[in-house]
């Protein structure tokens, strides 16, 4: 049975904090709104951290029973490594990105309040509450409501500044969002109508390989992949990013296709009987795959900066799925090499990419357009950003010493280890593909600017939230691999 453990009513917080400072902010509007969204994801990160702390200095997951009623009659809210690891990426990216959001969504005394400012300011924290709900909920149907949470925080972000091209976007965003959520709901009726409960705890152990609960996995799974945008069903992911701002494309690519992931891995690795892991833990591999070359080839191909860095996401998704063969056909030390690599991955993208979506749209700021052969003399103008961009790519390269590299040097050793080396393959592949479009964007902003090319300067304090993002994500990679002990904490 799941009790209360000491510590436990830090996740109370982690949800409620964010969830009554959009209230407040709301409420309050205006200048206001601002300082309380500022002030509570601040708050919010240090209780992120303390999580952390508490969790891998105990070396076991915290617990909360809300309201005293234990599962399968009530809820519980669970944080192991991952949930703990996850939620302090969000925490750092959130509050980064709201600091970035300071000067283009402010409201100047005496000036009257914007609506995209009002709906900025609201909205972040009910991200970080959505957030919180994803990677602390232990009942697969109180997951469902945190991912449609995220769903339309995310859209409503994505929509600020109102353009009807906006609209377009991500209407197409709800539509891959919403089949996703019908197929994931069918699967948790199968698995309630054969089980009796939909807690995870409860869950693990008991399923067993009949019809009812492949098909439910199968349907799940489908609608898990389409939040994700996993190859082929990414098609609303380009269009979504190309319309939207800058700070919304970063919490998007960065934060919200995670929650799905984590949903996916507690699904995968906690319910399922192994049959079906063992069965279709290739086939989504070789979708990663499929992911990971073709993201990068279109990558390459792309004339406009957002677009670029949006099918970068497409590709980076894709090492996600790289480790679930590698996890279901190792031995526990390789298993527990590949769980790694794949969590390290998850949050050195998360940084990396929420930096080089907001660095590009600091250089669509600045010059005017984000062509990507037009972006001479970008370098010159805004190097701290451009810094920041070839620290992120980087990463995504997989280069020492990022994050990106510990995360594919363990996934690369784990397919090794396991003989399934054409795994390997692929992710050198990638890195090579990557560094081809890395170098595109690099090259062309140092080039000279063209004639009456002129670049507008852009606030220091953007650039730096965006070189923070960059470092982390690089000294991810400094870390010595045992001060990752958090994420093993509770690993299946």
């Amino acid at each position: 049975m799941t009790a209360t453990t000491q510590g436990g009513w830090l996740l109370v917080m982690a949800l409620t904090l964010p969830a009554g400072a959009m209230l407040l902010a709301f409420v309050a509007g205006g200048r206001h709104a601002r300082t309380i969204s500022l002030a509570a994801l601040g708050l919010w990160l240090v209780i992120a951290f303390a999580i952390a702390a508490q969790v891998q200095s105990g070396g076991a997951p915290l617990s909360y029973v809300i309201g005293g009623w234990q599962p399968p009659l009530g809820m519980a809210l669970r944080a192991d490594g991952l949930s703990a690891a996850m939620l302090l990426t969000g925490a750092v990216v959130l509050l980064a990105v709201a600091l970035f959001g300071r000067t283009p969504y402010d409201t100047p005394r005496g000036a009257p309040e914007s609506r995209a400012a009002y709906a900025f300011w609201c909205f972040v924290p009910a991200l970080a509450a959505s957030l919180a709900a994803a990677f602390l909920g232990g009942d697969l149907f109180n997951l469902f409501v945190a991912l449609e949470m995220l769903t339309f925080t995310a859209l409503a972000l994505a929509c600020l500044d109102g353009r009807p091209s906006q609209f377009k976007s991500e209407l197409r965003y709800l539509l891959f969002a919403l089949i996703g959520s019908v197929l994931y709901l069918l699967g948790t009726g199968l698995l309630y109508g054969a089980y009796g409960t939909l807690d995870i705890a409860l869950l693990a152990g008991r399923t067993r390989a009949d019809a009812p609960t492949m098909v439910a996995g199968a349907l799940m799974t489908a609608g898990l992949i389409a939040k994700m945008a996993l190859f082929p069903l990414h098609l609303w992911l380009p269009p979504a990013h190309a319309g939207a701002p800058a700070a919304a494309s970063a919490l998007l690519s960065g934060l919200v296709v995670k929650g799905a992931f984590v949903l996916l891995l507690r699904l995968w690795f906690w319910v399922l009987p192994a049959p079906f892991v063992l069965g279709g833990a290739s086939v989504l591999a070789a979708l990663g795959a499929t992911a990971i070359v073709v993201g990068s080839v279109v990558a390459l191909r792309q004339e406009r900066l957002k677009l670029l860095v949006a099918y970068s996401t497409v590709a980076q998704m894709g090492y996600l799925f790289l480790m679930f063969p590698l996890l279901a056909a190792a031995d526990a030390e390789t298993a527990s090499r590949a769980w790694l690599g794949g969590v390290l991955q998850a949050i050195s993208h998360a940084l990396a990419k929420a930096a080089m979506f907001l660095g590009a749209g600091l250089v669509a700021a600045s010059l005017g357009h984000d062509r990507v052969n037009a972006l001479g003399g970008a370098a010159r103008a805004m190097p701290v950003t451009v810094i920041a961009f070839a620290l992120g790519g980087l990463s995504l390269m997989g280069l020492p010493p990022s994050g990106g590299f510990s995360a594919k040097w363990l996934l690369l050793r784990a397919s090794v280890e396991t003989g399934q080396w054409w795994w390997s393959l692929v992710i050198l592949a990638g890195g090579l593909l990557t560094g081809g479009y890395v170098y595109r964007i690099v090259a062309a902003a140092l080039s000279a600017p063209a004639p009456g090319c002129m670049a507008r300067p852009v606030p220091r304090a953007q650039e730096y939230c965006v070189l923070a993002l960059a470092v982390a994500s690089m000294l991810l990679g400094v870390l010595p691999l045992y001060a990752f002990g958090l994420v093993r904490v509770g690993a299946p």
